[in-house]
């Protein structure tokens, strides 16, 4: 279902004024022009994100104010952040941490993590941002595939360690934040260490393709896979941020998403920086006051959250916005999953500000497809390819598709930020890239003939009923439309008469009880706004629907469940 309504912009005077003329004429090298150090092959994305603006007039701009979840706050300057991430990085030497080693850091939100992180790009090593919530197999897996060295954590987080610790004979060192007096062997002491530490570091230059970050990603089966990126990431990064989320350099900018998903690490931490804005963090679960205060108090100009958040925000109500003061807010954005045109029509009615949807993924390392500032946004719609990104819906052979005919979503591959291996296991990697040079990203949409692309689901998700193909997030759309619903996720459940029928599962909203009556009204509501093949002829009423940390719901798990079989890798699941 293509959303007709269009929300036209304003032109705009700063970042990527005219897209379409920008991706006519577009070239990846001209960006090289921004960095330092791009000189001789010898890079390190540490230096353009903090080392640089410390040493110029923006050393003394906060990067990182920081709230947890009981109000305490601190703040960062670009200059401290420089000065805590070489004491870091001379700790990391110190026990031999060394160019290429891995590092894992479990940790909760907090300015350690973040000063980890940056540290551990200034000694070359590879840096495993990790949910805290993750359990000890979670973590076991994701340390055993890549032969960790070392990890960064705390003594609470540390006993699920402790659990496993036997079963990773490569890792040789736990850094413990906030520890005590008593240490085990082969544990340190972070604020120990640091108090002794030097404050002088000489960075350590890398070649662009030297490897910076790893991150974990679930499949139905088997163990999770390490997607693996390099520094040259930072080109995509840096212009994704600046021209996408519109970052200018007096924005307080707030990344909603925890590093241990990649949208987290790659705009929680490096784009921002890169563009030497000032950030928010807030340690702390989803909380509708909280998080209007934060965007109040910080007075936050610029928020990229995820379509969950926003929808679990809707459910509030409009009356919990009113009572905060969010008039500094200029630019919203979303990713996760595709932002249901419903939400948008609530946010330019409660925010005033049309939100922003874009797509990409763990394995793409910034943002893909876009809506853009300049550009009129189509509800539902991903939007356009960013500049430099030759994105194509094509067949399983690898022909291009015309407008409105559903296919596979794929890019041509050479962008900057595109991962370099999937840790250990090249049959994987090769995958992805079956169809000749194409990137399979495993995803089905279609363009429209103004080259907007619109999300359709996995490919596995597709629902083929009577005949009919039918995404599943066209059918949750519509579902989140009607008063009683919350939220929902929806599935093909095998028939002998239809080969599938749509199966939704559903959450209801404050006031409301499941009944029979409801279920048919709900089922009417969605034939009257999609088609007499697309709505959902069973419907169970549930208490919540599973997503991952970042926001995506789960459609393989209620599959899984509702057929009896196994749900696959549930370590980024949101509730297990």
């Amino acid at each position: 279902m293509e959303y007709k309504e269009i929300i036209y912009k304003t032109p705009v005077k700063e970042g990527l004024i005219n897209h379409d003329k920008t991706y006519r004429d577009f070239e990846w090298k001209a960006v090289l022009d921004h960095f330092e150090c791009f000189s001789n092959n010898e890079v390190n994305i540490a230096h353009e994100a903090i080392d640089k603006h410390a040493t110029t007039n923006g050393k003394n701009k906060n990067a990182l104010i920081w709230e947890d979840e009981n109000g305490r706050q601190k703040e960062y300057t670009f200059q401290s952040i420089k000065r805590q991430s070489d004491k870091f990085a001379n700790v990391l030497k110190n026990i031999g941490i060394e160019k290429g080693d891995r590092v894992f850091l479990f940790l909760p939100r907090i300015p350690e993590l973040y000063i980890g992180i940056i540290a551990l790009a200034k000694v070359g090593a590879i840096a495993g941002p990790l949910f805290s919530a993750f359990g000890p197999e979670a973590v076991k897996d994701r340390l055993l595939d890549c032969k960790a060295k070392a990890i960064i954590t705390t003594p609470d987080l540390n006993q699920r360690v402790c659990e496993i610790k036997e079963q990773l004979p490569t890792l040789k060192h736990t850094i413990l934040v906030d520890s005590g007096n008593t240490l085990e062997e082969g544990e340190v002491s972070y604020a120990s260490e640091m108090n002794k530490a030097s404050e002088s570091y000489k960075m350590r230059w890398v070649d662009p393709e030297d490897y910076l970050y790893i991150l974990y990603t679930s499949g139905t089966t088997g163990k999770p896979k390490g997607v693996t990126h390099a520094h040259n990431d930072m080109i995509s990064q840096y212009l994704t941020t600046k021209w996408v989320l519109d970052l200018r350099e007096d924005d307080v900018y707030w990344c909603t998403a925890d590093p241990g998903w990649v949208t987290g690490t790659v705009y929680g931490i490096w784009g921002p920086w890169l563009n030497g804005v000032s950030q928010v963090v807030y340690d702390g679960r989803f909380d509708t006051e909280k998080w209007y205060s934060i965007i109040e108090k910080q007075k936050v100009t610029v928020w990229y959250t995820a379509p969950t958040a926003l929808r679990m925000l809707m459910k509030a109500g409009v009356k919990a916005a009113r009572n905060y003061d969010l008039s500094s807010l200029r630019y919203i954005c979303s990713v996760g999953e595709p932002l249901n045109p419903e939400v948008i029509k609530w946010g330019i009615e409660v925010y005033g500000l049309t939100i922003h949807d874009n797509w990409w993924q763990t394995e793409t390392g910034s943002i893909m497809i876009a809506n853009y500032p300049s550009l009129p946004v189509k509800p539902g719609s991903m939007g356009k390819p960013f500049p430099g990104i030759c994105a194509k819906i094509i067949d399983a052979k690898g022909k291009e598709l015309p407008p409105g005919q559903h296919g596979l979503l794929a890019l041509k591959r050479g962008w900057p930020s595109m991962m370099r291996e999937i840790w250990g296991n090249r049959d994987k990697f090769d995958e992805y890239f079956r169809v000749s040079d194409w990137f399979a990203t495993g995803d089905t949409a279609y363009v429209d003939d103004d080259g907007y692309f619109w999300f359709v689901g996995r490919a596995d998700d597709v629902i083929n009923t009577a005949g009919h193909r039918v995404g599943p997030f066209e059918v949750e759309s519509a579902l989140v439309e009607h008063d009683a619903i919350a939220e929902a996720g929806v599935i093909g459940k095998p028939d002998t008469e239809r080969g599938e029928i749509i199966k939704a599962f559903v959450v209801l909203g404050q006031g409301h009880q499941p009944s029979d009556s409801l279920r048919d009204d709900i089922k009417g509501f969605v034939k009257n706004r999609l088609a007499a093949h697309a709505y959902p002829r069973e419907i169970e009423f549930i208490e919540s629907v599973p997503k991952t940390r970042s926001g995506k719901i789960m459609r393989r798990v209620l599959k899984a469940r509702e057929l009896g079989l196994p749900t696959g890798d549930l370590s980024t699941l949101e509730e297990e």
